[in-house]
């Protein structure tokens, strides 16, 4: 029996690169059609599919995989995901979280919502406003919000859920970490129990940059959002038992 893998998030941080080099993998397939996104576990209607259904609706390609994996970067901030996935799936479900500067991560989902015609405000505004209040949204256009720029970034919070459901089995990846080297990703495919050597060779990651750099933002804004972040940039180095390559130096223990 193949076993389950979940790429819950976060958005605009490199997820789309980590699941084409997991699909590539021959023991390792990702659900069809990867766009839109499966989103399977955002809804109870799910739990009236249970894992055969899960598994005939995203997966009738598969054949001797030993891994079946789906990317829904939504999943990380619906708490309510990841008791669904335990439910239908079980706890030997894999979870994936890839994680990068929240604030690069901040000002790459500014530039998807206005490329894609949902946000119309100047980025330094829009964090401002971010930084005040959350920003109303449709929910019949999108199934999380697309001004939630800082909120999104809130790591450690968002994945209390996902490690409550998957203690043993919820990776952290950092965006940095997989660009700089090939072992996290060789160290998460021997987690999953297929053989990383048979990976094939990785091309560069399309990352999802901004063409507006965090180095742009004006400086009282930048403190603003390193301050906004400190405690769940705290929570998460702890979590994980190591520094983060974004958290600058005054905001490290």
């Amino acid at each position: 029996m193949s076993r389950h893998l979940l790429v819950v998030g976060a958005q605009r941080c490199g997820t789309t690169y980590l699941a084409s080099v997991l699909d590539a993998h021959p023991q390792v397939t990702m659900a069809r059609p990867p766009r839109p996104e499966p989103k399977a576990f955002l809804s109870d209607d799910v739990l009236a599919l249970g894992a055969d259904g899960y598994r005939s609706t995203w997966f009738a390609h598969a054949t001797t995989e030993l891994v079946l994996g789906e990317k829904s970067t939504s999943y990380i901030e619906v708490p309510q995901a990841a008791a669904r996935a335990l439910e239908v799936l079980g706890p030997d479900t894999h979870v994936v979280a890839m994680l990068r500067d929240p604030v690069a991560r901040a000002v790459s989902n500014w530039r998807f919502s206005t490329e894609n015609g949902l946000e119309r405000r100047p980025l330094a505004q829009a964090l401002r406003d971010n930084l005040a209040a959350a920003a109303p949204w449709d929910g019949h256009t999108t199934s999380v919000s697309p001004f939630a720029y800082l909120e999104r970034g809130r790591y450690a919070e968002h994945l209390e859920a996902w490690w409550t459901a998957f203690p043993a089995t919820t990776h952290v990846l950092l965006l940095q970490d997989v660009l700089d080297h090939p072992e996290p990703v060789d160290r998460l495919l021997a987690g999953l129990g297929v053989d990383p050597d048979l990976a094939p060779a990785r091309r560069e990651a399309p990352l999802n940059e901004s063409h507006q750099p965090v180095d742009d933002l004006p400086d009282d804004l930048l403190e603003q959002l390193h301050d906004y972040f400190a405690d769940c940039n705290r929570s998460l180095s702890r979590r994980l038992g190591r520094r983060l390559p974004w958290w600058p130096d005054p905001y490290q223990e």
